[in-house]
């Protein structure tokens, strides 16, 4: 059987908030993930098209507006659909409400095709990404595992964690989505953020202060 290929990874901030969007392609097939595109539909289509790719599915870490803002333009141009975890429906519908608040304007709401779980498989091309449900941020809050690297969203930060001040956030939960699921990755998988730099998991381990004690 041939080994999977790895993956090529694009990404840009995008919105008011500055949110990472991450287009996460098959180098072999061209198809492509569009991982929480918060805004700027324009200048994520222009990056699908200058890297070549075929964007076959929008994901959502988590349904907060500043990671969905340009799902449904985005969804229209490609033809594709959308999947988010189950558990975070309710977000979404509310988020989207309360985007004028957070500078966002109106934000559109997206139709879901997928349902995700945990451990569900997302195929693209002949890579795949594996879900990885990381609540705590939101209640359907997930981290997404593709080509050795994982996609936290919101849950995990270079030196911060999310905040859980907001509908669904829990952080004893958030905590311990950290302590039993990212932190059983190696230390030098890349952590790419739903905001501001990447990281890898032995950093974080070693250096954030939200942190302190959850590795023994």
């Amino acid at each position: 059987m041939a080994e999977k290929p790895g993956i090529d990874i694009r990404g840009l901030a995008v919105g008011p908030l500055e949110t990472n969007c991450f287009i996460v392609s098959c180098p072999r097939t061209r198809k492509a993930l569009i991982i929480d595109p918060g805004g700027n539909a324009e200048a994520i289509a222009k990056l699908a098209a200058e890297t070549a790719v075929d964007p076959i599915l929008v994901v959502l870490t988590h349904g907060h507006s500043d990671h969905m803002a340009a799902a449904a333009p985005l969804m229209r141009r490609f033809g594709i659909g959308l999947a988010i975890h189950g558990d975070d429906i309710d977000t979404m519908r509310l988020s989207v409400d309360d985007a004028p608040m957070w500078g966002m304007g109106a934000v559109e709401y997206p139709e879901v095709t997928t349902l995700l779980s945990d451990n569900d498989e997302i195929p693209f091309g002949e890579a795949s990404a594996m879900v990885m449900h990381t609540p705590g941020h939101t209640r359907g809050g997930i981290s997404i595992l593709a080509g050795g690297a994982v996609f936290a969203g919101d849950t995990l930060f270079y030196g911060s964690i999310g905040r859980t001040d907001f509908f669904g956030g829990d952080m004893d939960t958030l905590l311990e989505s950290v302590r039993t699921r990212l932190f059983t990755l190696p230390d030098p998988t890349p952590v790419h953020c739903g905001h501001g730099p990447s990281t890898t998991i032995g950093r974080e381990k070693a250096h954030n202060p939200f942190l302190t004690g959850l590795v023994p």
